[in-house]
C-alpha cells in the first residue's frame, strides 16, 4: 500500500473540504478501526452543524487545502466581473457541469458558477434547480472569502454582491 502525501493542518486552523466548502480543523485524532490505527483530521462546519474525520494520509488524495491565498481572492472576483459564459447544452448537463465545479473545491471554478447563474432583476427569473445550484457556490464563495478575510460572513457576502452588482452597471 503506497502512502499519500501527509498535509500537515493544524488545530483551530481553516481548510477547504472540496464537497463541503471551508470548515475548521478541531483536532487530531487516532482511531481504530478493523484493527488498524488510523490518525484522522476531526473537521468541523459550524454552519451545517456536521464533523467529518479525514484520515490524514488520504487528506491530499481527496483534494482538502488550505485556504486560498488573498491572490486567488482577488483572481476570483475578478471571474465574477467576467462576463457570464452559458454554453447552449440541455440543462441538465449544465447542472452537471455547475455541480461538480462546486464539489471540486476550486475558488476560481466556484466564481465562474456564481457568475454564470447570478441573474439581475430585469432578468428571467431562475429555475428552482437554477437557484439551488447558484445558492450552494455563492456560499462556498462567501464562506472562503470571510475565512480568508479574517470571519466576517456579513462583510465577505456584501463584497461579493457589490462585484456582482458592480458587473450589472458596467
Amino acid at each position: 500500500m503506497t502512502k499519500s502525501k501527509k498535509l500537515d493542518f493544524r488545530p483551530n486552523e481553516f481548510v477547504v473540504y472540496p464537497a463541503h466548502g471551508v470548515g475548521q480543523v478541531v483536532s487530531i485524532e487516532e482511531q481504530e478501526v478493523a484493527g488498524i490505527t488510523l490518525e484522522l483530521f476531526v473537521i468541523a462546519f459550524e454552519k451545517d452543524k456536521m464533523t467529518l474525520r479525514v484520515p490524514t494520509h488520504k487528506a491530499t488524495e481527496i483534494g482538502m487545502r488550505a485556504l486560498s491565498s488573498p491572490d486567488v481572492i482577488t483572481h476570483a472576483m475578478k471571474t465574477l466581473k467576467g462576463k457570464a459564459k452559458v454554453k447552449r447544452a440541455m440543462w441538465s448537463r449544465r447542472a452537471q457541469e455547475y455541480e461538480q465545479k462546486i464539489n471540486s473545491g476550486d475558488l476560481i471554478a466556484i466564481a465562474e458558477v456564481v457568475r454564470d447563474l447570478h441573474r439581475t432583476d430585469d432578468q428571467r427569473e431562475q429555475s428552482y434547480s437554477e437557484r439551488q445550484l447558484y445558492e450552494a457556490a455563492l456560499e462556498r464563495l462567501t464562506r472562503e472569502v470571510a475565512a480568508v478575510g479574517g470571519g466576517d460572513e456579513l462583510a465577505a457576502a456584501k463584497q461579493v454582491g457589490d462585484v456582482l452588482e458592480s458587473r450589472v452597471a458596467a
